[in-house]
């Protein structure tokens, strides 16, 4: 599987070429998020050559890319991108490079959303629908061994699945009355949608991080993490954690305060650093921390 992430971290493993496809000589598939990198590249990373645009660690939502990138991106067999307004720092490149020719595919037309929220990726099942349709598109993409493409996007579709089971079973600690979650921004809309939680607010009430807190918006969450006996503020890897800390002072016991990954994939050993291993986490820190 080749993956490669084009920015200030290609530039320390010496990565100093075009797309992979003039080196390569396979079809070059760009993807602007790791998270969606991760997923795409574990199906048909032995297929074509899969780049990453946006580096772990990065927040998607205000990530501006660099001249270099936006050339990686134009040059792409497939520019892959989430849509739904999350590549927000992207989308005046996204447009260009569209109008230029190259071939975008908009993961979010392929799946129903939940009030434009663009965090997709945090229900695998839904991961699953938008691979499926990417993979009809990539398809069609010059170069393309169509039957390896078909076997390969149909065992990631079902390792999605499996995935989905296995998130299932570790959050069925979690009795009915405690799957409550208060998180960084509105960003697991799907993952509550999913595995049957209810997000009661946000530190950041709103989709993308670029939007302010409001003190009296922080009173209202301390008043029903009192209210509702919650035990946990969870955080997120992209993010400060100083908001977090700020409303558990404000409710004056102790509150746990545990960070998760949503926009990005974790760094190498986080044990989130793919796709399954993110979401396994993620899974893992909810149920131990509400059980």
């Amino acid at each position: 599987m080749a993956i490669l992430v084009i920015g200030a971290a290609s530039a320390a493993c010496g990565s100093e070429g075009g797309s992979g496809s003039a080196t390569s000589g396979r079809p070059t598939i760009v993807v602007t998020t790791s998270v969606w990198g991760d997923i795409v590249g574990e199906a048909i990373g032995d297929i074509a050559d899969v780049e990453v645009i946006v580096p772990v660690g990065a927040d998607p939502h205000d990530f501006a890319p660099s001249a270099r990138q936006a050339d990686t991106m134009a040059g792409a067999d497939l520019l892959v991108v989430n849509g739904l307004g999350l590549e927000a720092g992207m989308t005046d490149v996204i447009d260009r490079v569209a109008e230029s020719g190259t071939p975008v595919f908009v993961i979010a037309d392929s799946v129903p959303a939940l009030d434009a929220d663009p965090h997709l990726w945090m229900d695998p099942t839904r991961a699953a629908t938008a691979l499926a349709a990417l993979g009809t598109r990539i398809g069609d993409v010059p170069g393309i061994d169509r039957p390896s493409l078909d076997a390969a996007i149909a065992a990631q579709v079902g390792a999605l699945g499996a995935l989905d089971g296995e998130l299932e079973a570790t959050l069925a600690t979690v009795p009915p009355e405690r799957r409550v979650l208060i998180t960084s921004h509105d960003s697991f809309g799907y993952f509550a949608d999913r595995y049957g939680f209810e997000v009661v607010g946000s530190l950041i009430p709103s989709n993308t991080t670029g939007a302010s807190p409001s003190a009296a918006g922080l009173e209202r969450l301390a008043t029903a993490i009192r209210e509702r006996d919650l035990p946990a503020i969870f955080t997120e890897s992209t993010r400060s954690g100083q908001l977090a800390e700020a409303l558990a002072a404000e409710v004056g016991r102790p509150v746990e305060i545990v960070e998760l990954f949503t926009d990005s994939l974790g760094s190498p050993g986080s044990g989130a650093d793919s796709y399954q291993g993110f979401l396994t986490v993620d899974a893992q820190r909810i149920a131990a921390a509400l059980t």
